[in-house]
């Protein structure tokens, strides 16, 4: 049961930075160093959520701009794949916003390192809130891009938060459906599911009595990759805890009894009539979470358009640094967002 509860917090929490063994890309030190670092607060909870933002290298004060929100992956920050996607659509004339999810990075939130997807989803509607106080932004032409878990959850933020005119997303997984289903689409089953709830609610009851709290890593580290762990496990493993992609602020802990939200988290459920705004899904072909890209895409049948973009060869994390795919994503999303968005 616990090696089963920790794939199922991997899966569903982080698989979604890395590229293909043996390519040297770590994140540059400009997604950093280009940065503005601000604030804003989440609506629902009153936390001060911690952002990056970048504006067009081409900006000129006094013009209004239209803006993307990049969304991290389960277990992320905004210094990662979020903030490279959020620098790279700033050199196409975007305004862009990265930012860490409330309980995570820099953001405040007690307790640290939880993911629940409600909290996620709001995080992305109260920074479509502060982007619509910068007088940069034209508070009409804002667009989200969402990676892994970001994806799934900017996908349920975009069906009644429309005040989003475009959605895109990048390897795009709804958490739910991992820890329901696995990270194939086929390994889950119900009794599984009420199995690993009811040891969460076990670790609940013996935190409330004075146990200390549990924290799980979300990715394996080398020395417990095994040679039945999926390919993404392993190449999540190999940014997160490697200097690839690895950060101080993304630990690689996710606390275990919080892990119940996901369960009953459907982050497609209402696309077939509530997500209107033109939609873009992009995929690795090799990406073992393909399925969840192709299930959205299927069911986005209200959107003003909508387009499945396919990167041949590429896996799952590829699209997170590797710089030929990150290069062939990044042209289509300008595309995509300057027809929808605007200039």
């Amino acid at each position: 049961m616990k090696k089963f509860l920790k794939r199922v917090l991997a899966c569903s929490f982080i698989l979604c930075m890395t590229g293909s063994a043996g390519v040297s890309a770590q994140i540059p030190a400009e997604v950093q160093n280009n940065a503005q670092h601000v604030q804003f607060v989440q609506q629902h909870n009153g936390l001060k959520i911690a952002g990056n933002l970048y504006l067009p290298s081409n900006y000129k004060p006094g013009k209004k701009y239209p803006a993307i929100i990049t969304v991290h992956p389960g277990g992320g920050v905004k210094e990662q794949t979020s903030g490279l996607y959020a620098m790279l659509l700033a050199k196409k004339g975007f305004v862009t916003l990265a930012f860490d999810a409330s309980h995570q990075g820099e953001s405040e939130g007690q307790p640290r390192y939880i993911e629940i997807p409600t909290e996620r989803v709001e995080d992305i509607r109260s920074a479509v809130d502060y982007l619509t106080t910068l007088p940069q932004v034209d508070a009409n032409k804002i667009g989200v891009l969402g990676i892994c878990a970001g994806g799934g959850y900017s996908i349920s933020a975009a069906q009644t938060e429309h005040r989003i005119k475009a959605l895109a997303t990048v390897s795009a997984v709804d958490v739910g459906n991992i820890a329901r289903q696995g990270w194939d689409g086929k390994s889950g089953s119900v009794e599984a599911q009420i199995k690993a709830l009811e040891v969460i609610a076990a670790q609940r009851t013996a935190e409330a009595n004075g146990a200390p709290v549990r924290y799980d890593h979300i990715v394996p580290t080398k020395d417990e990759i095994t040679a039945y762990t999926p390919r993404d496990i392993v190449e999540a493993s190999e940014y997160y805890t490697e200097a690839r992609g690895q950060h101080p602020n993304a630990r690689n802990m996710s606390m275990f009894s919080a892990a119940d939200a996901v369960y009953t988290f459907h982050a497609f459920s209402d696309m077939e009539t509530l997500l209107t705004q033109p939609a873009l899904f992009i995929a690795g072909t090799e990406a073992g979470s393909l399925w969840q890209s192709e299930i959205a895409y299927n069911k986005a049948t209200a959107a003003a358009s909508r387009e499945f973009y396919k990167i041949d060869g590429a896996t799952h994390m590829d699209l997170y640094d590797v710089t030929k795919f990150v290069n062939q994503v990044v042209d289509k999303l300008e595309k995509f967002f300057h027809t929808n968005l605007g200039k």
